[in-house]
């Protein structure tokens, strides 16, 4: 009798000591299991990091400085931004649906708002909506060549702006160089809004001589026949030298708001908006504001770079005013590669361009975004048909 109560004893005593080691087992197992998974979301991340730097042909990115340490706070920057960009990417693996990237059905007025970005290519795809309008069907309207051009307005000024798109008939597009205005604030239906971006450091060598350029001054001065003629030297002051000497002019500066002829630095300002926290150039702040308008307000944003991707997006995501626009623009190549060509422009060197990119991350990192949500609606129509 004594000997079957130990065994009992024993075998209740064994059985927890079975379960803890079971417990542990798995706690092992778990461990093992969770530290294998961060690895390859870690080794995911460096990919997509990977994927997302710079060639040596490509995009730069620190703050042009001769000061090495601020050289550095600004490379862990770039980093970090990079890395919330590497982590923003993981969207696109995900699958991607049509109608949730086309922005067109959303808007409340079957009018296109194009608040065209200047140097992007914007006189050719305005003279290509001119073209398309008759061949599809809606109104063509464009705003005055202005003494001044006024990009951020004033709430009473973008009040008269909303009430003057706002008054043309459906199907009717407006063109005009402005700020995103939310038409919404001001209890008015929002029209179809779209516009281009071009690769930053490149448009702004452009915009230099843009406003250099003879022919630039003798329309003008036909418009505007009291306009002053701007000092020779400054329209004989080349790019490269600018930069080299650190001209007031080329310096472009973080955070700096300076605005004059021939600083159209500022690509985010077009998509940002018209609050103050838009104007310091290459900053945070304006970089989220303008990434988050173009996502919720925006049908297509194109990219000068990528003609044909943007024209493919454009017939299909707004077809109703950019039907036909491939054999539109590819029929007429040659008169609008003429347009607003400056054959006064000299080459630029790339190592200039490599110092200028350097104070430009955050509107370089805005261009890349534009991009590369363009070829994500492209892959989504692709998978779609």
């Amino acid at each position: 009798m004594m000997l079957k109560d130990n065994m009992w004893r024993q075998r209740r005593m064994a059985v927890p000591k079975r379960t803890s080691e079971l417990i542990a087992l798995v706690a092992l197992s778990s461990t093992l299991f969770l530290f294998l998974h961060t690895r390859v979301l870690h080794s995911r991340l460096r990919e997509m990091e990977v994927r997302l730097q710079p060639g040596d042909n490509d995009i730069s990115g620190n703050q042009l400085s001769s000061d090495e340490e601020l050289q550095s706070a600004t490379a862990v920057q770039t980093l970090q931004s990079m890395r919330r960009t590497s982590t923003e990417m993981y969207d696109y693996m995900e699958p991607l649906n049509l109608d949730s990237l086309n922005n067109t059905k959303r808007a409340d007025k079957h009018v296109l708002f194009f608040n065209r970005v200047p140097k992007v290519g914007s006189q050719t795809f305005m003279q290509l909506l001119r073209r398309l309008s008759v061949r599809n069907g809606f109104g063509f309207n464009r705003d005055q060549v202005q003494r001044v051009e006024t990009i951020r307005l004033s709430p009473y000024e973008q009040r008269q702006l909303v009430r003057l798109v706002n008054s043309y008939r459906e199907p009717s597009v407006y063109v005009k160089h402005v700020c995103f205005t939310n038409f919404t604030e001001f209890n008015l239906p929002q029209p179809i809004y779209m516009n281009v971006v071009r690769d930053p450091v490149e448009r702004v060598i452009s915009w230099y001589y843009y406003v250099r350029a003879p022919w630039y001054y003798v329309e003008r001065k036909q418009i505007f026949p009291d306009l002053p003629l701007p000092d020779p030297e400054w329209l004989k002051k080349d790019f490269e030298s600018c930069v080299l000497n650190g001209d007031r002019e080329c310096r472009y500066i973080e955070g700096e708001y300076h605005e004059g002829i021939g600083d159209h630095r500022r690509q985010t300002l077009f998509f940002c908006g018209h609050n103050e926290k838009c104007m310091p150039f290459n900053t945070a702040g304006a970089l989220e504001r303008a990434k988050l308008s173009v996502e919720k307000h925006y049908a297509v944003v194109g990219v000068l770079e990528d003609v044909n991707a943007t024209l493919t997006v454009l017939e299909n995501y707004i077809p109703q005013f950019f039907e036909g626009a491939t054999e539109v623009y590819w029929d007429e190549m040659n008169s609008f590669k003429r347009i607003n060509r400056n054959s006064f422009k000299p080459p630029v060197s790339e190592e200039v361009k490599d110092m200028v990119r350097k104070n430009f991350t955050k509107e370089i990192e805005f261009y890349q975004f534009c991009r590369q949500r363009l070829h994500r609606q492209l892959r989504a129509l692709k998978l779609s048909n």
